[in-house]
This record gives structure tokens, sequence and C-alpha cells, in this order.
């Protein structure tokens, strides 16, 4: 499923509510197909309004041979390389650095960029500008336990869209050993990245494109009725994708990335019964005594980049969709139908 790159962009500012920043890269200008090159084009522009507003520094702890004492003395370290007859000490004391964290995988992943395949070379040349702009900084091992352990706040929030980008391109570069530069991997191939992805740009975008519906995910118990309490804990609860409340209306969304939403049975394409029963499930164990329940629409939202599709059916007091969403047309087109579904 060829998504354009343009579209991409828009699809990952949705999912992960940064649809204020999506200014940050004027996506009509990009002429390249390769989504490292434009992931390259967010991190350079990234990285200069980053530089323009100052790069963030913190306290950071350094280790220094020095005259008496400063700071923190290490005595073991001072007695092993036997420097105090010359009453000198190694003492660890902070410093108001730029090396820290979120600074370091923005390097390394610069860094990284100068060493891909197949990179556009002007956007190596901006690159590597960038790069000699920056700071002393260490270059690390980038690992995914570093994202979860920066925290961001208030006077350094600017760093959270850069870092998304920086952590989706390290998720998707590996080494080619033959030339020991990189290559990125396209994750638009990856079907369960993509349906990740899929799921929360939908979500956000309702969140965010309209005020009629309140957006979230609704936790859906089985409307069985259990002989004991064992019984009953050992139910499961399924989260809905997409559940979008009013007073008068409950719209359920189930998201399905998939190359193809029909299957082929005796020459003929049926939709997947599994997708089916599990929107029927959420429909028939959300009711309750509240009306809106008892009319709660369901829809089962496909992407598509060739031929759309829309079939409708009724359950007793249920209408079902049954359709798709064109991820290959003018991004204003795309949102135009997307706030149709549920107008």
């Amino acid at each position: 499923m060829q998504i354009p790159i343009q579209n991409i962009y828009y699809l990952l500012c949705y999912a992960w509510n940064k649809l204020d920043e999506s200014d940050i890269v004027n996506v009509k200008a990009i002429n390249t197909t390769e989504l490292i090159d434009l992931f390259a084009k967010i991190l350079i522009n990234s990285t200069a309004r980053l530089l323009k507003q100052g790069l963030d520094r913190n306290y950071v702890e350094h280790e220094y041979i020095v005259n008496g004492i400063k700071g923190k003395l290490n005595l073991s370290a001072s007695v092993k390389q036997n420097i105090l007859p010359a009453s000198k000490t190694i003492c660890l004391y902070d410093e108001f650095d730029y090396n820290i964290l979120h600074n370091q995988i923005l390097k390394t992943t610069i860094s990284k960029l100068l060493r891909v395949n197949k990179l556009d070379e002007g956007l190596k040349i901006e690159l590597h500008h960038l790069f000699q702009k920056l700071p002393p900084i260490s270059e690390i091992k980038i690992r995914n336990s570093h994202f979860i352990q920066i925290r961001l706040h208030r006077n350094n929030y600017h760093y959270d869209f850069v870092l998304k980008v920086c952590q989706i391109i390290n998720d998707n570069l590996f080494i080619d050993e033959s030339s020991g530069n990189y290559k990125f991997k396209d994750f638009t191939r990856n079907d369960k990245a993509m349906a990740r992805l899929f799921e929360e740009f939908v979500r956000n975008f309702y969140k965010i494109e309209q005020s009629d519906f309140k957006v979230k995910r609704d936790n859906i118990k089985w409307n069985f009725v259990s002989e004991n309490e064992e019984g009953s804990r050992m139910l499961p609860i399924s989260q809905t994708d997409i559940s979008l409340h009013s007073s008068t209306r409950k719209i359920i969304i189930d998201t399905k990335y998939y190359k193809d939403a029909f299957k082929t049975r005796f020459s003929q394409e049926k939709f997947d019964s599994t997708h089916l029963y599990q929107l029927f499930s959420y429909l028939k164990n959300q009711e309750s005594d509240l009306e809106i329940t008892k009319t709660c629409e369901g829809i089962l939202l496909y992407p598509a980049v060739e031929t759309g599709f829309k079939f409708c059916y009724e359950y007793e007091t249920h209408r079902i969709i049954i359709m798709s969403i064109n991820l290959n047309q003018d991004w204003y087109d795309i949102k135009k139908d997307l706030l149709e579904i549920i107008s």
C-alpha cells in the first residue's frame, strides 16, 4: 500500500498530537518519494529551530584532577593515581552543560543520517552544516529505553517532536555489513506498525477536527452473567479503537490496516468475518439502559489507495458501515472524507 510521503507526514503529526508543529516542513515543496529524505528534512528544520531557540542544558557531573579540593572528593581514585603528594585530587562537580541525553540522541541521529545510503546529497550537506554547529556533545549507542528516560517539562517540551522523529529514524535504520553504512527500512511495509499509526491518526484526527463528539477508547465488558465471582474475573475486557460520544449519538470505529479488506472464497470476494465479529461484539456488549447504546453505530474503516468502497447494513437498531478512506488523495480531501463519515 503506497501512501504519498506528504500524507505519511500528516498521519504522524496527528498520531503524535503534533499538528501545531506540522509547519516545520513544507511537505508540498518536497519532490522526493523516499521516506528517509522526509525524515531528514524534518530533522534538519527541527534542529535549526532548536539551535535558534537555544539548545537545552542541565547540570552534568564531571570528574577532574584539581589542585586542592573542588566539589565532591573521589578519594579512592585520588589514592589509586597517587596524586595526593602533589596536593592534587580527583573531584566530582556539576557543570551546566549541553551534554545531556536528548542532545546526545539528536547529535547521534544526525551522525547516523550522514552515513545513510541513498540519502539525498543536498540533505547530507545541510545535515553536515548543522552537525558542525552543535556544541561538544557525546554520541551514544541509542536504545529505545533512552526515549523513556527523558523527562520533558515546560522549558524543554519543544524537543518532543524532534525526539519522536529521532526514534522513528533509529527504529528503522540498520547497518549494511558490506559497506558499513546505514540503510533505512521502509516502516510503511510493516503492517503492524502502520495499523497502530492508522488507529492513532484516526482517533486524534476526530479529537482535533470536530467538537460534536467526545473521543476516547471504551472498555467493553461482556454482557455475560457468571455463576460465581471467579467466572466473572476470567472474562476479558475489550477496548475499542475509537468511540465517539455525543448527547444523541454513539459511534464505534474499528480501524483495520490491511493490504486487502476482502477474502476470496470460491472466486468471490467477502469481508473478513473476524473483523465483523469483533465489531458486532462491541455493539452488542456495550448495550445498556442508555438509549444511545441501543442505537450505537459501528464503522469498520480500512485505508485504500486504489479502489474505494462503502457498504451499509442494519442489525436490529444498529447501523453498520464497512468502508475505506483513500490515503492516496490530496490531504484536504482526506480531511473532508473523514469528517463526512460522522456527519
